[in-house]
């Protein structure tokens, strides 16, 4: 991905034209869970002279624009991602998925869907479900490592690469899990609260950005216990409330107002494009 940021560059030196990137990623945190603490300075300096070499620098949620000023990159603006909440949406619901996967009508059915990588504390999230025990079931929906001795009551499905399958799959479950602590934005928790389900997740990252005690849990750690109790806390208030909060949320990120706003920070950068698309019009 550096490498491909440099081409843009060159390219963009090259025709005479503004050059934009996007920030999804905190480098500086990979680094330091990957490499330690030593590691955080050199990639803060690296990230610093990569981004200030673009015109406008875009992150995902205003946490991640504040991490990108802090290094003292000026151009930075937050821009919204967008969500297809026709596709994900309540409705979608699978009356006939617990029966398929043999999960008691009973049971609170939990959820999470992404990559099963470490900095997202499945670990953690599994040892929760164990504390839980009886009355709760968690779907695991991604790949990757998962850790070992799963629990009775989690499950692991493939993933899903068809958006309508997913869907309905969130639809039917009660709420979504997210025990990550380095999310720079959170499409997935975005899914899930656009199908109208309240979210459990840690005060971590920009996952404030979008849960609060309207749309589900906010857990001060990714520990075992504080999930557990967060999930079982979440089961006391009124979840349909939170799932209609959740998914006004997500209707914010819809794509029909994301993409005009992304385009009119592409034309502040060149003009020209707002008199080419007026003449192809």
């Amino acid at each position: 991905a550096i490498h491909t940021m440099i081409r843009v560059l060159d390219a963009a030196r090259s025709l005479h034209v503004a050059s934009a990137a996007f920030c999804h990623s905190d480098l500086e945190e990979l680094a330091v869970r990957t490499f330690g603490r030593w590691a955080a300075r050199p990639v803060r300096a690296y990230v610093r002279k990569l981004y200030s070499r673009f015109d406008l620098v875009l992150a995902p949620s205003e946490t991640m624009a504040a991490k990108l000023r802090d290094l003292g990159i000026a151009q930075v603006e937050r821009q919204r991602l967008g969500e297809d909440v026709k596709t994900f949406r309540p409705g979608r619901r699978d009356p006939g998925l617990r029966a398929r996967l043999g999960v008691d009508e009973r049971s609170r059915l939990l959820i999470y869907t992404g990559r099963f990588a470490p900095e997202k504390n499945l670990d953690a999230l599994c040892r929760a479900l164990r504390l839980l025990g009886e009355g709760y079931t968690l779907l695991l929906v991604g790949g990757g490592s998962l850790p070992r001795d799963l629990p009775h009551n989690v499950r692991v499905l493939r993933f899903i690469r068809e958006s309508r399958q997913l869907a309905a799959l969130l639809a039917q479950c009660d709420a979504f899990v997210h025990a990550g602590d380095q999310e720079t934005f959170g499409l997935a928790v975005l899914e899930a609260m656009a199908c109208g389900l309240p979210v459990v997740a840690v005060r971590g990252g920009a996952m404030h950005e979008l849960v609060n005690e309207e749309t589900g849990v906010l857990v001060p750690s990714a520990r075992a216990v504080t999930l557990a109790e967060g999930i079982a806390a979440l089961f006391e208030r009124d979840l349909a409330r939170c799932g209609v909060r959740a998914r006004a949320v997500a209707m914010y990120y819809d794509w029909e107002s994301v993409l005009p706003e992304l385009m009119q920070r592409y034309r502040r950068l060149h003009p020209g494009l707002h008199a080419q698309a007026a003449g192809a019009a």
